[in-house]
């Protein structure tokens, strides 16, 4: 006991020197694992001015993000559209999303109203831009009883034949040339026939659905940015941003929300 008096201040120095190299140790051991140490504010702190994560180790990787130069640079003249299948899982997610934004899209509050052109007069060029396009007999789900039994595996479950999707129209384009070409590219039945007397294509059907399979007051219209034209969709010159929406009534228009037009 004597000499634990005599040295207690030796053993105490060299017990306080083993322990703060064990310290250093175990801390050396962390970082050479790769242990990343952060700033230890509270998690609201970390969103304020002058605060945010120090790593002690460089990322493995750098994200790289495309600028809207390099966008245009990996677009082809000949790209004019996406890939179909690509297109299709795009638009199938929306619709698990919001189903019902895609039946009913949005429209702009101040309806665009605009005079008709004469087909003959569109020239088409080779400046284009974005429009959208939809296709729906969602007044055909409450009425099948309308609707022949052969066809009624025409009608998707939720009425949405061609869900709301930006496409591309050429400067001169009509609402008729963007609905043929997309119809056409996705593998969607049309017909439709010229009316001399109108000077305008006449749309009969989409996806076999024609004029008259839901009674006798069926057939289809077209809204564009939220206003039913009163002329056929030939003569509707086209402008960057236009939503055109083709619905099929069973009630000439008023269960659309438009007055039925026969020169569509």
């Amino acid at each position: 006991m004597g000499i634990l008096k005599k040295h207690k201040i030796k053993i105490i120095a060299a017990a306080s020197i083993i322990l703060v190299l064990a310290i250093v140790w175990f801390y050396e051991g962390m970082r050479g694992n790769d242990i990343v140490v952060v700033n230890p504010l509270p998690p609201n702190e970390f969103m304020e001015e002058g605060y945010g994560y120090e790593l002690d180790c460089e990322p493995d990787f750098e994200e790289e993000y495309e600028t809207d130069e390099n966008l245009d640079e990996n677009v082809g003249e000949e790209d004019i559209t996406p890939d179909v299948t690509e297109v299709d899982e795009i638009v199938t997610a929306n619709a698990e999303q919001s189903s019902v934004n895609q039946l009913v899209p949005d429209t702009p509050v101040n309806h665009t109203v605009r005079a008709p052109v004469e087909p003959g007069d569109m020239v088409v060029g080779d400046d284009w831009f974005y429009v959208t396009l939809s296709a729906r007999v969602d007044t055909l789900l409450n009425n099948m009883h309308l609707l022949h039994r052969d066809k009624h595996e025409l009608v998707p479950d939720d009425g949405v034949i061609f869900f709301s999707a930006n496409v591309r129209a050429y400067e001169g384009e009509s609402v008729f040339n963007v609905l043929q070409r997309e119809m056409r590219r996705t593998g969607i039945h049309m017909s439709s026939r010229f009316t001399p007397g109108f000077n305008s294509a006449y749309i009969e059907a989409i996806n076999n659905i024609f004029e008259l399979d839901g009674g006798p007051l069926s057939g289809w219209m077209y809204r564009v940015n939220g206003w039913f034209p009163n002329f056929g969709s030939s003569r509707y010159l086209l402008q960057p941003g236009d939503v055109i929406e083709w619905m099929y009534t069973v009630d000439l228009g008023r269960d659309v929300g438009g007055e039925f037009l026969s020169d569509r």
